[in-house]
């Protein structure tokens, strides 16, 4: 394994490499996965205009949308490290609405329920054509079951994370210890890129 220093424009390349490199017109489903500091829409969003310039259509998703019901999610209370990990995304309507039914259907569902209202989105499915790259991004998302064909974690340093936690979300880091110790990202993601330095990210290349 070795750390390749690169750019934010080059992870972006690197990712739309991988993507493309893959064969036929079948859908690809990419996570990007990251602590909330990393910003993981951000590299998510800047894959699109890259992706539909090499002829791609793209389903732009995020797992924020797809979270399960406030009932459900903080039945164990508002700040329960544990149910962050493991109740409070919809894993079963990202794969039935979205990774599944771009390959069965053709279609997908954009969002399901707004998180600050807590109420569905009523949201029309889109069309999924022949080719179509979904782009999902989120936190805590590798290991869940998700059925996604290329992964990405941008890693942090525990003493980063830690610093880059505000204090109203400091109870949220008993998760991430969690995921790192029973998930491992870093060796679980296809792609792994370290953004101690947001400005200087390193590609790790296995």
């Amino acid at each position: 394994m070795r750390v390749e220093p690169t750019t934010p424009d080059g992870v972006v390349a690197h990712v739309v490499e991988r993507v493309l490199a893959r064969p036929g017109v079948a859908p690809v489903r990419v996570a990007v996965d990251g602590h909330p500091s990393t910003r993981p829409e951000e590299l998510a969003d800047a894959l699109v205009a890259p992706l539909e310039a090499a002829g791609r259509p793209v389903a732009r998703v995020r797992t924020r949308d797809f979270l399960r019901s406030r009932s459900l999610r903080l039945e164990q209370g508002r700040r329960n490290p544990d149910a962050l990990l493991d109740a409070w995304l919809d894993v079963g309507a990202l794969n039935r609405e979205v990774l599944r039914a771009v390959t069965t259907d053709g279609r997908y569902l954009p969002s399901l329920r707004d998180p600050d209202t807590d109420r569905a989105t009523r949201a029309p499915y889109a069309d999924a054509p022949a080719g179509t790259v979904v782009v999902l991004d989120g936190s805590l998302v590798l290991g869940r079951g998700l059925d996604v064909d290329l992964t990405v974690h941008l890693a942090l340093r525990p003493d980063t994370e830690t610093r880059r936690t505000p204090l109203d979300d400091a109870w949220t880091l008993g998760a991430y210890t969690r995921y790192r110790r029973e998930v491992a990202p870093e060796r679980r993601a296809d792609v792994v890129v370290r953004v101690d330095h947001a400005d200087r990210p390193a590609l790790v290349v296995r």
